[in-house]
Formats: C-alpha cells, sequence, structure tokens
C-alpha cells in the first residue's frame, strides 16, 4: 500500500552547500546571508522592506508592537486560525477579539468584524487560509471605514496573488511564516514585508534589543527597547536554497488543486474550497468542507492516504473560550473541514487515486 503525504518538508543540495558556508564562516548568528534573504522575499512579494524574525507569530507581534499595538488596545481575529494568530495579539500586551467567519472561503467575515469593533479597537489581522484572499477587499473597506491597522497573516500565503497582487502587501504590514509545512521552510523563521520607512526602523530595533542597526553585544546603543527576536545566517542558508524551488513548487501546488478540483467536482457530499489558481492565488495546501469529515479522514488513512484536520475555532480552546452562538459559522463549518494530501512531491496519479479513493468512501455511504 503506498503512502501519501499531507505534506511533506524536502530540503536539497542548494541549502547544503550554504549551510557549509555558514559553518566554515564561523559566524552563525543574524548577518550577511539573513540580510539576502530578506532582500530576497521583499523582491518576491515587491516589498521595500523585509525583517526576519524567530518565527511567524513573532512577526505579528512585531508588526503589531511597531505600529504601536499595546495595552488597552483590541485587535480583531478571525475565530477560524491557528492559535498562534492569537496569541502573537496576546504577545504585544493587545486583547485579542474573535470574530467569526465566511462560510464560502472561511476568512474573516467582514459583516461580523463590523460587529466587534469598539472604541478600543486598533487593528484587524485578517488570515488568508491555505493562501487565498478570500473577503480581503470588504475587510479592508471596513478598516478604512473605522481608521484600523491592518496586519495581514499571510503565514500560509507566500507568493500567492490576489486580483494580480501578493497577498501580504495590502496591508500596513504582511507576516509570513518558514515553519516546516511551508512551502519555503527555515525549520522555524518568519518576516515581515512593509513600504513603511519608520515601522521598518522600529522592527529592526524590536528584534535586537532596541539596536537599530546590528551591534557588537558591548558598546552599542539601545535608544529604545527591543527583544531578540533575531533569524540566524543558519537559516537563512537554508531559505535561501529552498527560494530556488519556489516557483516549480508553487506551480505544482496549483496543478494539484487543480486536479482535485476536477475529481471531486460532481461529489454532492464535498466541496473543494475556492482558489483563482489560474490568476495567481497559490494554494498552501487544498482544503475542502465534507460531510462525514472524520470517518472520510480515518477511511483514507486506512488506505494510506494522510489528511490533517482543521484547527478547532480558537473560541472553543480553553484560553480564549467564548460562545458557540457569537460564532454561528465557525461552530458549524469548521468541523467539516480537511486539507487533503497537498504535498508538492505528488504526482498527478498520487492526487487522483486519493480523489478516486474520496468518491469511493461517499458512494459507499450512499450504499
Amino acid at each position: 500500500m503506498q503512502s501519501i503525504p499531507w505534506w511533506k518538508p524536502e530540503v536539497g543540495g542548494a541549502e547544503a552547500e550554504l549551510v557549509r558556508g555558514v559553518l566554515g564562516s564561523h559566524f552563525l548568528n543574524d548577518g550577511d546571508l539573513t540580510t539576502r534573504f530578506e532582500e530576497e522575499v521583499a523582491r518576491l512579494v515587491g516589498a521595500r522592506h523585509a525583517v526576519a524574525v524567530t518565527s511567524g507569530t513573532a512577526a505579528i507581534s512585531l508588526a503589531l508592537m511597531g505600529l504601536g499595538v499595546g495595552p488597552g488596545d483590541e485587535v480583531v481575529v478571525p475565530d477560524v486560525t491557528f492559535i498562534a494568530t492569537a496569541n502573537a495579539v496576546t504577545l504585544a500586551g493587545a486583547k485579542p477579539v474573535f470574530a467569526d467567519i465566511d462560510e464560502a472561503t472561511l476568512c474573516l467575515s467582514p459583516d461580523a468584524l463590523q460587529r466587534v469593533i469598539t472604541p478600543r479597537t486598533r487593528a484587524v489581522v485578517p488570515v488568508h487560509v491555505s493562501g487565498r484572499g478570500g473577503t480581503l477587499e470588504a475587510v479592508l473597506a471596513v478598516a478604512r471605514e473605522h481608521g484600523l491597522l491592518v496586519v495581514e497573516d499571510a503565514a500560509e500565503a507566500l507568493g500567492s496573488r490576489h486580483r494580480g497582487r501578493p497577498l501580504g502587501r495590502f496591508g500596513q504590514a504582511g507576516c509570513f511564516s518558514f515553519s516546516p509545512n511551508k512551502t519555503i521552510m527555515t525549520g522555524q523563521g518568519g518576516m515581515i514585508v512593509t513600504d513603511d520607512a519608520r515601522l521598518h526602523g522600529r522592527l529592526r530595533e524590536l528584534k535586537d534589543q532596541g539596536r537599530p542597526v546590528r551591534g557588537t553585544g558591548g558598546d552599542d546603543a539601545h535608544p529604545t527597547l527591543g527583544f531578540n527576536f533575531k533569524f540566524t545566517n543558519l537559516q537563512a542558508a537554508v531559505g535561501l536554497g529552498q527560494l530556488q524551488y519556489f516557483a516549480a513548487r508553487t506551480e505544482r501546488q496549483r496543478a494539484i488543486h487543480r486536479i482535485y478540483r476536477a475529481e471531486l467536482r460532481t461529489v454532492a457530499a464535498l466541496r473543494v474550497l475556492p482558489f483563482a489558481v489560474d490568476e495567481g492565488e497559490t494554494p498552501q495546501w487544498t482544503d475542502v468542507a465534507a460531510e462525514a469529515r472524520d470517518e472520510l479522514d480515518r477511511f483514507l488513512a486506512d488506505a494510506g492516504c494522510h489528511c490533517r484536520r482543521f484547527w478547532h475555532p480558537i473560541h472553543t480552546q480553553p484560553p480564549y473560550r467564548g460562545r458557540d452562538a457569537d460564532f454561528p459559522v465557525a461552530t458549524r463549518v469548521v468541523p467539516r473541514c480537511l486539507w487533503l494530501p497537498s504535498a508538492f512531491q505528488l504526482t498527478d496519479d498520487q492526487v487522483r487515486h486519493v480523489a478516486g479513493l474520496v468518491r469511493k468512501f461517499y458512494d459507499e455511504r450512499a450504499g
């Protein structure tokens, strides 16, 4: 029985050569390769500035801090996202306030956003679930109406273009992740992109103990408060190597989605969630809303096809407990959502095999 992974990190010779160079330099900390990696990501998404940090969570936190968001402020976060989005707001000292989602895309509902805004609301963090822009234009319109800052959680959206423009480039800042289940991974790591020179300068200070430029660790000036969220040359070496495969990987992810969309279009009990792949939107993973989700997941796992179930709505997690009645869409829809095997290494035949098993599962249920 073949084993088909949900996702499979992959590193190659380019990364190994760059890492050997860093080891040979005996300088493993934040340095010249980190700068090169920042410049390459900035170029990739068309941003003036990019700042590499320890994680996507840190990226969101520092972006908020850099924009002046902190204690006493509220930041709206969609109820459906990895809990890191909410934790990033908490780390910045602000209060995360949760809003329900749009059923068609699983992204933040602009109507729900309107309902939770208060005089203390300073910012909103739209999340590009699985790499889709979804409701972004409507969310931005609400933000403009209320004078809210916008920090995009684009952790799953590097290289994904929404209506011709890279995701992560619509707000004051966009935040990416390089964790192992991303197209470009560095073990852990994150990146903030912005066109705002003032914010860029503050982010440099926040990530490096208040220093606006790299220091010596000795008689450096620390004109403001900062922390240690530095990215290292070792991580940057892996990231620079990974970037060499980026175009091929994203094209493969779009191709995988097209196959699933075609193969599963007649399955009434399952909906492949939307991606405008022909306009440049790139699925980090292909996600579906499926009847009998848990049974389907077990059926596929027994056949060697490994999926990932969606996050629990954040309002159900103990640190952020809320009422189901306040999040009717998330409460109803998310228990049906599943990420299908989406590793860029999958062949067309493997994707069709998974789709065939999905059809078989529902055919057998229909009896």
